[in-house]
């Protein structure tokens, strides 16, 4: 189940959805610091934390999954489109990053769509997963917009990324204020978020896992008399670079 992608958009203009957007992104960029001359994909509803990297990247794509939904953000920029999570309309390894954000829990099934972000992604490419954290408030919460869909442990993501040939590479944690509105807890989240992250560190509200792709059982290419290797860059259509 995904969430409204108007709903996700009201929750980022509130007080306390702009505060999980600023300790969220922090950890994003600590894990990317920029992504210069980089095609980067934005998965699920990722809007929020594209623009830093507006500016430098060679190209910037949010997708939205059609059960979810579409709004533009910011206006003009990033590209938003709407697709279907088990084909996304982009060539083999188009990307040089993908960047996951209330995607994966609410996919309607996991594996298929962790195989297209597979496909997209260049070889050498990196994944960038912000998904719930099972033991959180933020995953309990009914008003949480992180409590909808499947949360996980750390334990079920790497099995999950492993077996959808992702190596996860690097683990990072973020959000460890409570999902309340008071006006004093938003002031001062930042102090909270330091507090908590050292004092209760396996109970933060989502985790960040970086993964790489794995060549290991993957089909390789058909060669042979009469067979071609397939480049992706050379044989999608034209018309889709032009747009994208």
């Amino acid at each position: 189940m995904q969430l409204d992608a108007a709903d996700l958009a009201d929750f980022y203009e509130s007080p306390i959805g702009q505060l999980a957007r600023r300790m969220i992104s922090r950890q994003v960029r600590v894990v990317w610091p920029a992504a210069r001359g980089d095609c980067l994909l934005g998965y699920g509803f990722a809007v929020p934390y594209l623009r830093p990297y507006l500016a430098d990247a060679e190209r910037v794509v949010a997708l939205m999954p059609a059960q979810q939904g579409v709004v533009a953000w910011p206006s003009g920029r990033p590209l938003t489109v709407l697709g279907d999570e088990d084909a996304l309309p982009f060539p083999d390894a188009f990307f040089h990053r993908v960047l996951v954000v209330h995607g994966l829990e609410g996919a309607d099934a996991t594996r298929p769509l962790l195989r297209q972000l597979w496909r997209v992604l260049a070889p050498e490419g990196r994944l960038l997963l912000v998904v719930p954290n099972r033991a959180s408030l933020w995953a309990q919460l009914e008003r949480s917009p992180f409590a909808v869909g499947r949360p996980f442990s750390r334990g079920e993501l790497d099995r999950l990324l492993r077996g959808a040939l992702f190596e996860p590479l690097r683990w990072d944690r973020a959000l460890y204020l409570p999902p309340l509105r008071g006006r004093r807890l938003v002031r001062t989240g930042n102090a909270w978020e330091r507090i908590l992250r050292r004092l209760m560190p396996g109970l933060s509200g989502v985790h960040l896992v970086e993964a790489g792709k794995s060549l290991y059982g993957a089909t390789p290419a058909i060669t042979g008399r009469g067979a071609r290797r397939w480049s992706p860059m050379r044989d999608a259509p034209a018309a889709l670079h032009e747009t994208l």
